[in-house]
């Protein structure tokens, strides 16, 4: 509990979505890049105080007590916080649990002890972004992000974060849908690196085709707000770059709910369906909030008990981050997902 004259540092950080790599074959210099988007939910929520040492509690302390560990060491701070996980969203899903929770820490200690560190510098901190920034740059401002690579060649663990190309808002009438289903957990970590390792080179027609959508048709039509061309560009996205790493994960989407989910959510009309990450999330855009509530119950009906449902616009906003005398102030609600 926090003293009367004490305040409270609170980060919220919502789920990310990914939704496509830019390139594997790393001809011109760089490897990876992708395109992905601040989700309408779910979202993690931390609280950070003053304290002489480090006390974590909460959901998935350990984790977030290690990257606090990361976090006070490479800035140098002599001390520590009282710092308290409120909600966690699932891990290992699509959404990027783990990058969302080490930059939610690490601002939160930042604010803490004044050290003035951006989310680029929390990243490379806590060991994050070693091959998409996708989950950096929505935290750091939401919307819909391009993220230009890594340097072929270069050292994972260098802490270089990828560069942000390009970031625009979404369209406030749009809404999306999140399906995750009750599957297993995707690829990551060293198992996720060891695998990527195994692909071959995509051929060079598709990464310029993926390339070519992505500025003249993805970009463009999100600015003047054609969903239409939109989910057709990303639904071909989709599907080249889920061929790429068909080898790993059994198909162009991950095979069992996720398939099905890409592919009920095209028959109901969506736009843009696809597969976040490695899966097991699915979404898909609806062009208003109506037709997007329906969208939600035909998913949530078809999951039954096997999942739960996000919905609403995407956030054009990152990380939000407020300071409170009250413990757990009034601005640290739900997450908005049901089953």
């Amino acid at each position: 509990m926090a003293s009367a004259a004490q305040e409270i540092v609170y980060v919220e950080a919502p789920a990310r979505l990914h939704f496509g790599v830019l390139d594997l074959r790393g001809a011109l210099g760089r490897r990876f890049g992708g395109i992905g988007a601040t989700a309408p939910g779910p979202s993690l929520l931390v609280s950070a105080e003053p304290h002489h040492t480090l006390d974590v509690s909460g959901e998935d302390a350990d984790r977030a007590a290690d990257f606090a560990r990361k976090v006070l060491d490479r800035f140098g701070v002599n001390g520590g916080a009282r710092l308290h996980v409120h909600r966690m969203f699932r891990s290992h899903a699509g959404l990027g649990s783990g990058t969302q929770l080490a930059l939610a820490v690490g601002r939160a200690l930042s604010d803490v002890h004044g050290l003035g560190a951006d989310a680029p510098a929390i990243a490379s901190a806590t060991g994050r972004a070693r091959r998409s920034a996708i989950g950096t740059w929505t935290f750091d401002g939401g919307g819909l992000v391009v993220e230009g690579g890594r340097v072929a060649g270069e050292d994972d663990g260098d802490g270089r974060v990828a560069p942000l190309l390009a970031r625009l808002p979404f369209p406030s009438g749009w809404h999306c849908v999140v399906g995750v289903p009750h599957a297993d957990a995707s690829l990551n970590g060293s198992v996720e690196a060891a695998a990527l390792a195994t692909l071959p080179p995509p051929p060079e027609d598709e990464v310029r085709r993926v390339a070519h959508l992505t500025l003249m048709a993805l970009l463009p039509a999100l600015v003047e707000a054609d969903l239409t061309t939109f989910g057709l560009a990303l639904a071909e996205i989709q599907t080249i770059t889920g061929a790429w790493f068909a080898p790993i994960q059994g198909g162009v989407f991950a095979p069992g709910w996720t398939t099905e989910l890409v592919r009920r959510i095209t028959e109901w009309g969506a736009a843009g369906v696809g597969q976040s990450s490695w899966g097991p999330t699915a979404y898909g855009i609806a062009r208003d909030s109506q037709t997007g509530r329906c969208l939600a119950d035909r998913v949530r009906t078809l999951l039954g008990g096997e999942g739960v449902v996000y919905d609403g616009p995407f956030r054009n906003e990152g990380a939000r981050v407020w300071r409170a005398r009250d413990p757990l102030n009034t601005m640290a609600r739900g997450d908005g997902g049901s089953a």
